[in-house]
């Protein structure tokens, strides 16, 4: 028996994301319309709407599909949008991100993975205005800056060279903290330093060189 993805991303909307706050309707059709099973490796492609988040290559992970909800919803994006990415993994929420925006630009750390995405984007249509980079958040630079960033894996704290890359109106969602208690926020670019509005606790991989030094008790 073949699984009907249709359906199940539909009910996937209706009853784990609508659910959680996600009322957006620009958002709802972006994970309507775009299928998410096209971008989930194929041994977890049954689990392609399922309320877990999904293992990728190098110990990465695909969010629950009501955490990208929340992403999208929290970010706002609008039409003229640039958006960065950190983070490309799978390429479905930067495939969201090109539905919403006006331009994406995702860097991720791993070849292999900024291959597989690119290829699933261009398969379906979805690449046109996305630029895929290999690259290290944390050593890579840009005279550019965005609209809105994405951060896709958590950090310990939120790195000051990120907020540089928004615009003065600019938000930014990012997870912080310790796992298994992290905090999803968005970040603003103030004048007396960044505004932080509190979103909702989740737990995601740390990026790689993001993770906080480890604490000895003696």
């Amino acid at each position: 028996m073949t699984m009907d993805y249709g359906k199940a991303r539909e009910l996937m909307v209706e009853q784990q994301v609508r659910p959680w706050d996600v009322l957006d309707a620009r958002v709802l059709d972006a994970l309507v319309s775009i299928p998410r099973d096209a971008f989930v490796p194929s041994q977890h492609r049954a689990l392609s709407y399922a309320d877990v988040a999904l293992p990728l290559a190098h110990g990465e992970s695909m969010m629950k599909p009501v955490v990208e909800g929340r992403v999208l919803q929290s970010i706002d994006v609008q039409a003229g949008d640039e958006v960065l990415e950190i983070g490309t993994g799978s390429g479905f929420l930067t495939a969201c991100l090109g539905r919403l925006g006006r331009e994406v630009h995702s860097i991720e750390l791993h070849a292999d993975l900024a291959d597989e995405a690119r290829a699933r984007l261009d398969a379906m249509g979805l690449g046109v205005n996305v630029r895929i980079e290999v690259a290290d958040a944390f050593a890579w630079n840009t005279e550019r800056r965005f609209d809105a960033i994405v951060v896709t894996g958590a950090v310990d704290a939120i790195p000051g060279r990120f907020l540089q890359w928004l615009r003065p109106e600019g938000r930014m969602f990012i997870v912080r903290g310790a796992s298994p208690a992290m905090e999803a926020v968005v970040a603003r670019n103030g004048v007396n330093g960044p505004r932080i509005e509190s979103l909702f606790e989740t737990d995601l991989p740390y990026l790689v060189g993001a993770a906080p030094a480890p604490r000895f008790d003696f």
